[in-house]
């Protein structure tokens, strides 16, 4: 069973956000926020398309040096995690362990090429849920990419609650990929925090989304204002 004990580095590209997060060009003209994006490209990327972006992330204290030593660290012990668990993923547009290592690799260099740049650019923030700086309905749309759900063990229901009001507090529209807990299986707290947010006045939705990498993991959670259309 693929699992880890804490949070680590490992991004993802503009590509694969697009995918888990079913974003299309309408989503990339509004201002958009990424909680826990770590080292994704996703905001590298999308910036260079015109697109308005902030990430905020706790590792976002630390330098590109320092972040990249992160990445060198732990990156042998997911690709390992990855190569004992074979059966929990998807081999189909990514095709071998080796391959995904590549992929991983070219999507943080980017990050790390745009880092110190988009910091000074207050592009890269540092802050963690469940608690933001940022007023009320700053963003037209949250992602939230590989960090509530998939750490149910490590992050409790009542974490998973706060962060996902919080998320609905700064942006218009939430999406939160995927909704499975490490080592495979739904999160227990998917159930929990939709019946917070509807509770809270908000509409929220499970959605199919054209990406499936972790076997089962090609749902999204939309939430939006109820008045929202």
């Amino acid at each position: 069973m693929f699992t880890l004990d804490q949070v680590v580095p490992w991004g993802r590209s503009f590509d694969e956000y697009s995918q888990m997060f079913a974003i299309g060009e309408r989503d990339l003209d509004g201002r958009i926020v990424g909680c826990a994006d770590g080292p994704a490209s996703f905001n590298a990327q999308a910036t260079r398309r015109g697109t308005e972006v902030v990430s905020c992330d706790p590792i976002y204290r630390l330098s590109a040096g320092q972040i990249q030593e992160r990445i060198l660290a732990t990156a042998d012990v997911i690709l390992d995690q990855t190569r004992r668990n074979l059966h929990e993923f998807v081999w189909s547009s990514i095709r071998s362990v080796e391959e995904l290592g590549q992929i991983r690799f070219a999507a943080m260099q980017r990050f790390l090429e745009d880092y110190e740049l988009g910091r000074t650019q207050g592009r890269y923030v540092d802050a963690e849920l469940p608690v933001l700086p940022f007023a009320d309905a700053s963003f037209d749309l949250a992602l939230c990419s590989h960090f509530l759900f998939v750490y149910s063990l490590q992050l409790g229901e009542a974490f998973h609650r706060a962060a996902a009001l919080e998320l609905c507090r700064i942006a218009r529209e939430v999406r939160i990929f995927p909704l499975l807990a490490l080592g495979g299986g739904r999160s227990p707290y998917v159930d929990a925090c939709a019946e917070a947010l509807r509770t809270a006045g908000y509409t929220v939705s499970i959605e199919l989304v054209p990406y499936e990498f972790r076997r089962g993991g090609n749902q999204m959670m939309r939430v939006r204002r109820s008045t929202e259309p």
